[in-house]
């Protein structure tokens, strides 16, 4: 990274609204079977994870200035999330400036006096520690509160990142010897050999910049696999693509030949600004479909291969005022959803010590507030919940149905439990099963069938008849609405909770219309259901 919704309320909340739907952390080591992650009993681990940036000048987990660690760690749990991608600069490791600083030293260093004063209120204990033990701090108390750990090496110098000039990009850049690079990464993967809760390292955040290319990525990176595997052989292995991680298409007839197996991971990132004038300028259902079907293009084709992608990195500002993040972000959920992907979100953190000169700079895209005590958007968490656990993989031995998501609200197709023909919104932990055919929805263990009944009106479950109300398509080129054969799709009424149907709207051409409240999508799932 870098560069709606409704607004915050209380921390509390988010142990009632995740209690069903937060995913079971593991201390296990984990590893790849097929496209899926799993534990060592062979069930899948979905990792929902947040970003929590420990790779600015400071070089210290974000936040410790605003509330204590455990506090922070405990809050991490309560909103749902299972694991953490912690951020590391090289020099964290490669430099010995650093290595024999302080974290007091650090700050002093910066005249970060404000959040020095914070530290010492908050957590004063990790003043006089080295700056890779207070990194090894937060990892160890994050893995006492059962959240996972992803150690991302996201620049060699600590700062911000990212842009394709700032010497941090590729292999040979000013600040990216490949030589140091393989060391730091041997040093830090055998720093937390036999730590349970370190499941994964990432290699290296968003390549980019002008030297960046194909070969030179094949020279180095399954190398760096290979040193990480080498001095750490219990943790996944974590590769990112070309173009600040956008595209790994280069990898569809050339895959990564490593000595090892059941270890490989491929990550990628996918945020609005990616597509800002795609968003801005387009139809949004046009827009959705372009730019997933270019997802697919350049990363989602992995899966196909028999190997797991992570979405490291993707979000929104949580402010909730931008039309085009709005727009990302059901589009993005359905995507997410469909595909089952483990996924971290930018981000955590809801504040920096020192961001690009500006001190205390607040983080839009963070889950947490400003002062850190708790969520920035209860409504947008709320929103992921859905997709925090799994919907298919090793261990969900339910048949194969499908469910109803509605991305904007992240609920999913229920059943009325007082009037057995009408359906609404739902968690999706326990949602209705559909079998669809290109024409039908029927409920499955049932010979019910989802039929509309005019424009406005709740559709129903009734038994099957052969005429156009009982006869529904994918339509748009997002393939989020459902359109019956009259021309009505599916929708949320007025209450924002019965379904029914309405004219299609915003199908295509007009950029200034807004379908998300119509898009559903068909999301294959193992889970259990009604």
């Amino acid at each position: 990274m870098k560069l709606s919704l409704f607004h915050t309320s209380p921390a509390l909340l988010f142990i009632i609204l995740f209690q069903t739907l937060n995913p079971q952390p593991t201390s296990a080591y984990l590893s790849t079977s097929g496209r899926w992650i799993v534990n060592e009993s062979g069930q899948r681990v979905k990792l929902a994870c947040a970003n929590w940036p420990s790779h600015l000048a400071p070089v210290l987990a974000e936040g410790l200035s605003k509330s204590p660690l455990d506090a922070i760690s405990k809050l991490i749990g309560s909103m749902g999330f299972n694991c953490v991608r912690l951020t590391w600069p090289l020099y964290l490791v490669t430099n010995s400036s650093y290595a024999k600083l302080t974290v007091r030293q650090s700050f002093q260093g910066l005249g970060l006096n404000v959040s020095l004063d914070g530290l010492t209120r908050n957590n004063g204990w990790i003043l006089d520690k080295m700056l890779i033990e207070a990194y090894q701090a937060v990892v160890a108390n994050l893995g006492s509160n059962n959240i996972m750990v992803i150690l991302d090496n996201h620049i060699t110098q600590p700062g911000w990142c990212c842009d394709n000039n700032d010497g941090n990009g590729f292999f040979w850049d000013r600040f990216f010897n490949p030589h140091e690079w393989l060391a730091g990464l041997s040093r830090m993967a055998r720093l937390f050999n036999g730590v349970t809760n370190v499941v994964g390292m990432s290699l290296r955040n968003e390549l980019r910049g002008p030297k960046q290319n194909v070969p030179v990525w094949y020279e180095y990176m399954p190398r760096g696999a290979e040193v990480v595997h080498q001095a750490n052989p219990n943790v996944l292995v974590i590769l990112s693509g070309l173009s600040f991680d956008n595209d790994l298409s280069f990898l569809s007839n050339h895959e990564v030949k490593l000595s090892f197996s059941s270890k490989l991971v491929h990550e990628v990132h996918w945020y609005a600004f990616s597509n800002t004038d795609t968003w801005s300028n387009q139809n949004a259902n046009d827009a959705c479909g372009s730019i997933t079907s270019n997802i697919m293009r350049k990363a989602g084709f992995i899966l196909s291969k028999g190997t797991p992608l992570f979405m490291s990195e993707w979000g929104i500002d949580q402010r909730g005022g931008k039309r085009n993040d709005n727009r990302y972000s059901s589009c993005a959920l359905a995507a997410l959803a469909a595909m089952d992907l483990d996924w971290a979100l930018w981000a955590l953190q809801g504040s920096y010590y020192l961001r690009e000169g500006i001190l205390d700079e607040e983080e839009v895209y963070g889950a947490m507030n400003l002062d850190w005590s708790g969520p920035r958007n209860a409504t947008f968490l709320h929103r992921l919940a859905s997709i925090k656990s799994p919907f298919q993989g090793p261990g969900l031995n339910n048949p194969l149905n499908k469910v109803l998501y509605h991305p904007k609200t992240g609920l999913c197709i229920v059943q009325d439990s007082s009037t057995n023909s009408l359906l609404h919104l739902g968690p999706c932990d326990s949602p209705r099963g559909w079998k669809y055919n290109g024409q039908n929805i029927q409920l499955v263990n049932s010979d019910l069938f989802i039929k509309e009944s005019g424009a406005g009106q709740p559709v129903t479950l009734t038994s099957f008849a052969d005429n156009d109300s009982f006869k529904w398509n994918l339509i748009s080129n997002s393939k989020l609405h459902i359109s019956s054969q009259t021309n009505l799709c599916l929708d949320i009424g007025s209450d924002g909770n019965t379904l029914i149907t309405n004219p299609c709207n915003c199908i295509s051409r007009d950029k200034n219309c807004d379908p998300e409240g119509q898009w559903f999508k068909m999301v294959p799932s193992n889970r259990p259901v009604q």
